[in-house]
């Protein structure tokens, strides 16, 4: 039994958090990379139904639960694990190390949980440890953003908490399965807790806020297990909740929107994370074969094309030292290799065919038409034009093409994010080309070819005409260096007189408090210092009560009698 315990994939990650801080420095990155390896090998070898159980008092756990749905999560966690060690092998700093492996292992065990309580413990595992890769990065601002996320992070896990046990208290049961569309206290917390950690807006700010804040090599974690675990838990307990149809557009919308207008390549890369879980939401509210196919599909090559841009865009911020566009351009002749990874990766993203986001964006705008949804189709492949104009042209001309003027002192790039920057980009040329590759993992049967010719003509058509638009737009969108604000402006700004009535206020009143305490204190101190004399206002004052006080072996005889005398009574 402990031994399959131990080989629980995300049980086994958490083991490596324990074995590296034992190891020497110069063999731990290579060590890391062992336990993804591992995961993926246990993934890969356990046959569909296969579970593992246990129990915590009198209640039943599911610890492991092997279907369709979890596999392709956890092959892409897993696989994503692995690169983004490769990219972070050179990194040495043990704290940033355990806390990767810690997310890590905290995303794949909420993949695999079969019982809300085991998913909830994984899931607050996660949000402590990609605390601190933000944390890790040790600036004024990573501090504060830090505590804003995991604020954040403890109220959805706290929402989602009290949901699972509202609904165990009226089901009696912890399984994690598939929810009624009824707007119950208990699945309206649940669906609160997941949606923060989807970054359902207004919950959203957390993500453009804290990830462009990490460190280089933690972003690359972050991008890929928060929201995708999120979308999990979606498709696991709320498929056809068509509430999430709308949510899921005003997130692609809203995250297109704002990527446009950012000068940031990580805060422009930030916002579009959270355009494409919209798709990925909408998909699921939806709730067809062909729509939780296409969302679990589209998370799956998510990871893969936004790791590789995340990657990119650190590798540019590593070498030069900043990831703001205004001070960047004309890196493409310096940088040729970094520029042509991130292009797959841009292509990706943007639908663009033979590419690995052409055979998941197509699987959901198709579903959502096929459903009866045409305004929604409609609205996502509007939102596919913002894409390409914001990270297939805008992001890559001003970073590599676009010549600024700027004088860049590049550092060398070390080979191991190029190696992992190579992974992603043949992954996502691979599944672009043979897409059954990736639709055989699917959940769900379904007949589809991405590769129609219809389907080819349109995407064509718009990327083209985009294109166009950009050319014409280019000098607009310059990287001038700009604030843009967020709905977070108003918690912002609302942060100073919260902080007057809720801490300053509330710190002022206990430390009367405390100094009240400490008063009375110290005045009946004085005063029982020698209370005979109450018994004489006239006693001399240096009289101790002591002398007053009978002896020792007086009280102790007393006592004895008392104890003989009970004694005998209860005999007797």
């Amino acid at each position: 039994m402990i031994t399959e315990f131990l080989t629980i994939p995300g049980v086994l990650i958490l083991l490596g958090c324990f074995l590296l801080p034992l190891l020497p420095e110069r063999v731990r990155s290579s060590v890391f990379l062992i336990f993804p390896v591992a995961a993926l090998a246990f993934i890969m070898m356990r046959p569909d139904g296969y579970t593992i159980t246990g129990a915590i008092g009198n209640y039943d756990l599911i610890l492991f639960q092997m279907d369709e749905l979890s596999r392709v999560f956890g092959l892409i966690f897993a696989i994503t694990g692995l690169t983004a060690g490769i990219y972070a092998w050179h990194i040495k700093d043990l704290s940033q190390q355990v806390a990767a492996l810690g997310y890590m292992g905290g995303a794949l065990g909420v993949t695999f949980a079969g019982d809300l309580f085991t998913l909830i413990v994984y899931w607050e595992l996660m949000a402590v440890t990609s605390t601190m890769l933000i944390w890790a990065r040790g600036t004024r601002e990573s501090d504060r953003a830090g505590m804003r996320y995991l604020i954040y992070h403890v109220l959805g896990g706290g929402l989602l908490f009290a949901g699972i046990l509202w609904h165990f208290t009226q089901t009696g049961s912890l399984a994690v399965q598939t929810l009624e569309y009824e707007f119950t206290v208990a699945n309206v917390l649940m669906l609160l807790g997941v949606g923060v950690n989807a970054a359902f807006i207004p919950l959203h700010t957390w993500l453009s806020d804290a990830y462009p804040k990490a460190t280089i090599t933690g972003t690359i974690f972050m991008a890929a297990f928060t929201t995708k675990t999120a979308v999990y838990v979606l498709i696991r307990l709320f498929p056809g909740w068509e509430i999430l149809i709308w949510a899921g557009l005003a997130m692609t919308l809203y995250g297109i929107f704002y990527a446009v207008v950012c000068k940031d390549i990580r805060e422009i890369l930030s916002y579009h994370i959270i355009s494409q879980v919209g798709y990925m939401v909408v998909a699921i509210g939806v709730g067809t074969d062909m729509a939780l196919n296409g969302s679990a599909a589209h998370a799956y090559n998510n990871l893969l094309y936004k790791g590789l841009m995340f990657m990119a865009g650190g590798a540019v911020m590593y070498a030069a030292g900043t990831s703001r566009l205004a001070e960047l351009g004309g890196l493409g002749k310096k940088m040729k290799w970094v520029f042509a990874l991130y292009v797959v990766g841009g292509f990706s993203i943007s639908g663009l065919p033979l590419f690995a986001g052409f055979i998941s964006k197509g699987l959901i705008i198709d579903g959502a038409g096929y459903a009866g949804y045409e305004g929604v189709m409609l609205l996502l492949l509007l939102a596919g034009v913002g894409t390409f104009l914001s990270v297939g042209l805008k992001l890559p001309y001003f970073t590599w093409v676009y010549d600024a003027g700027n004088k860049i002192d590049l550092k060398p790039i070390p080979v191991n994010m190029y190696i992992a920057m190579g992974m992603s980009a043949f992954l996502c040329i691979f599944y672009g080309v043979f897409p059954n590759a990736l639709y055989t993992f699917l959940p769900h049967e379904m007949d589809y070819n991405p590769y129609t010719i219809y389907h080819f003509v349109e995407i064509m058509q718009i990327s083209l005409g985009t294109f166009v638009v950009f050319w014409y737009l280019r000098e607009k969108l310059k990287g001038e260096i700009v604030m843009v604000l967020d709905l977070d402006w108003f918690y912002r700004k609302a942060a100073p007189a919260t902080r007057t009535v809720f801490v300053n206020k509330v710190d002022r009143f206990y430390d009367l408090v405390e100094e009240g305490i400490l008063a009375t204190a110290s005045w009946s101190a004085k005063v029982f210092k020698n209370p005979m004399t109450w018994l004489n206002p006239f006693t001399d004052k240096k009289n101790q009560a002591s002398t007053y006080s009978p002896g020792m072996e007086v009280v102790m005889s007393f006592i004895m009698i008392c104890f003989l005398a009970i004694a005998i009574f209860y005999f007797i």
